[in-house]
């Protein structure tokens, strides 16, 4: 049970399930430092799928306290959204789109929700992915997991902004129906170059099929969880990556097992192999920037991230 207690000092939250434990809270005070921020950090714990009382509450708690500046949320992204959607006076597109919220921050007295992970889930990308890498090689996209980050990449690769340079091919993989039914419902006809393909697969074994599939040039993109919010791999160790292809382990700690098996590969099918790192920098940094109304370029960035391995 959170204790809501009026801030005596700016205040920055930080919304999941075991928030103690991230080390977000010691990098925090060390970026606030260098960005010149007089605020803290403070968590708010929640098991999943809470009930939606306990949502409005704490999004009641941070709208109607001067001093309680904005949150980032994790886990409770639609479950928030869905509870509390009315308890907001701005939406940005992104929220509207997928139905979630990750970013809570104040513009006067309009509280306003925000979906970054289109956006950093993209600047993350971009630091890896080539320029014009999808007109130049047509490969394909695989996103194992149907969750949130899955829908945002597909949100991110379908930008009319591309133009032709879209992965013409991006194929939703998932263990249970109704995830990918909802995915469905959110990305069909997004953009009319682009084919959306919905696979139901139970098991890892299935995985690897779909995998075997892929043509050359390809991004393979574990979004599951798995080897970080559980033990394992979506995929097999008898898995064959595409040749020449781009795979991305979202996350950056953990077991990593599906970043392992791309790395045992790395060399003979040559494969780039990237982690979560820069993705996680990008998640955080979004929403600092909304929360304290502070420009964040490259060099700042790349300063943050320095800061936060060390």
């Amino acid at each position: 049970m959170n204790n809501y207690v009026k801030a005596d000092t700016p205040t920055f939250y930080f919304i999941g399930v075991t928030t103690s434990s991230s080390s977000i809270m010691k990098v925090f005070p060390k970026w606030a430092e260098e960005l010149g921020l007089d605020a803290c950090i403070k968590g708010f714990d929640f098991a999943p799928h809470s009930p939606a009382e306990a949502y409005r509450e704490v999004v009641n708690f941070i709208k109607n306290d001067p001093n309680s500046l904005g949150a980032l949320v994790t886990t409770h992204k639609i479950d928030l959204y869905n509870a509390c959607r009315d308890q907001f006076d701005y939406l940005d597109p992104y929220a509207q789109k997928l139905g979630e919220i990750s970013s809570i921050s104040k513009k006067g007295k309009a509280l306003c929700g925000h979906a970054k992970d289109p956006i950093s889930s993209g600047l993350a990308l971009e630091h890896f992915v080539p320029l014009h890498y999808w007109a130049d090689y047509d490969g394909d996209v695989l996103l194992l997991g149907a969750g949130g980050s899955s829908l945002a990449m597909s949100l991110y690769f379908s930008q009319d902004r591309f133009g032709s340079n879209v992965p013409k091919h991006i194929i939703l993989a998932n263990r249970s129906i109704p995830r990918l039914e909802a995915a469905r419902d959110i990305l069909d006809g997004l953009n009319p170059m682009v084919q959306f393909d919905f696979v139901h697969n139970p098991t890892p074994a299935d995985n690897d099929r779909t995998l075997a599939s892929l043509k050359p040039h390809s991004l393979i993109v574990n979004a599951t969880g798995l080897g970080k919010d559980g033990p394992g791999s979506p995929l097999t160790d008898a898995c064959r990556f595409p040749e020449d292809s781009l795979v991305w382990e979202i996350n950056y700690r953990g077991e990593l097992l599906f970043k392992k098996q791309a790395e045992k590969q790395a060399a003979s099918r040559r494969l780039h192999v990237e982690d979560g790192w820069i993705y996680f920098i990008h998640g955080w940094t979004q929403v600092i920037s909304e929360v304290f109304h502070l420009p964040i370029d490259t060099a700042l960035i790349n300063k943050l991230s320095d800061i936060a391995r060390s």
